[in-house]
């Protein structure tokens, strides 16, 4: 078969996987033996797969290929924060971060390169989306970023967060695949409490999680608690204002009594005032929740500055009198840009001037 028609192996379901091994006569427990190598080990050939014969080896190399992520570059922050440059078959790269913390580490990865979305506060945004990323290229970021908390911190990954590049819930086939991978006995087992997906909101989408009982943790970044703010840095918002999304999200909790995280970004003068404390508070009545006020990094494109520490904790008690669960999310990797929002394949993090957003 010709090279460049062969299909990723691991884009294939379980069944597709057992319906090929079966039609070149393997016993059902190959599919088993061959599906462990993908994504309970990760292998990234054929030739690692050391107890498959031979024979079956090059029966699945005649007929498939991998299509890896790999790392190009690793940048590491004075704070400890990892960030990596991956390089994707096509030529494109993304971008995954690694954030240690007390004996645990979180795994931020990407789900597309570039984003559709273009909030105005987002390095990301100034990115053109070109694609999203396959099941594979996720589950790549996962394992390397896994290698490196066990190689630089000395303890296995503990959370993964899919809030790098990318809107997740519009690459909703891919993602979930690539959580179903993560969480089943027979890829990385991870618990799903241990796993969160970010979105701006895409309202059908979101009750499309409900529907099919996600057991992972779903994350709101809304930023904004009216429609005239959040138009201002959310494009999506003029076509899918909050009220669509206050349904969809009570239609989420009310199939999955799971609480929301609603993600604020504090920008100062913009959206940090009492008044805008007020407007959240108003916005979290709908649903049970917890708050991530997150500090503002600094992007050159971008005007915004970060709240003051006084405004935040002004804003923060006023939203805890009103009995809210809030968390002040601090910045990490901000100095070599892997901080939220920061993302954007620019290579003067990882020592030059170079920009990679889109060379091949």
């Amino acid at each position: 078969m010709n090279g460049k028609q062969k299909p990723d192996i691991r884009q294939l379901d379980p069944g597709e996987l057992n319906c090929f091994l079966e039609q070149h006569g393997e016993p059902t427990f190959r599919t088993s033996q061959v599906y462990r190598w993908l994504w309970s080990v990760g292998s990234r050939s054929f030739d690692e797969m050391s107890n498959i014969p031979a024979s079956v080896r090059n029966l699945l190399a005649d007929h498939f290929k991998f299509l890896p992520a790999i790392e190009e570059h690793l940048a590491e922050s004075k704070d400890g924060s990892l960030k990596i440059l991956l390089r994707l078959h096509d030529g494109y790269r993304i971008e995954g971060v690694l954030i240690p913390a007390a004996g645990r580490t979180t795994a931020c990865i990407s789900s597309q390169v570039g984003c559709p979305i273009g909030c105005s506060f987002c390095a990301t945004g100034t990115m053109e989306f070109i694609r999203n990323l396959t099941t594979g290229e996720m589950f790549d970021q996962i394992t390397i970023l896994a290698s490196l908390s066990k190689s630089k911190f000395n303890v296995p990954l503990s959370n993964i967060v899919y809030m790098g590049m990318g809107e997740p819930l519009l690459n909703y086939e891919h993602v979930m695949q690539s959580i179903m991978r993560i969480t089943e006995t027979g890829g990385l087992g991870m618990s799903p409490q241990r796993i969160t997906v970010s979105t701006v909101g895409i309202p059908e989408m979101v009750r499309k999680l409900g529907d099919e009982q996600a057991r992972f943790h779903l994350a709101l970044s809304l930023h904004a608690a009216t429609d005239n703010k959040r138009n201002a840095i959310i494009p999506l918002n003029h076509r899918r204002p909050l009220k669509e999304i206050i349904g969809a999200f009570r239609y989420y909790h009310k199939k999955t009594q799971k609480r929301i995280t609603v993600e604020y970004l504090m920008l100062q003068g913009f959206n940090d005032s009492l008044d805008d404390a007020y407007a959240l508070a108003m916005f979290c009545k709908n649903f049970p929740v917890k708050i991530n006020l997150i500090e503002y990094n600094p992007v050159v494109e971008k005007p915004f500055k970060k709240s003051s520490p006084s405004q935040t904790k002004a804003f923060k008690t006023y939203l805890e009198k009103k009995n809210l669960v809030i968390n002040i999310r601090q910045s990490r990797g901000e100095d070599i840009s892997a901080a939220c929002g920061q993302l954007a394949c620019k290579t003067n993090s990882y020592g030059n001037d170079n920009h990679f957003r889109h060379h091949r």
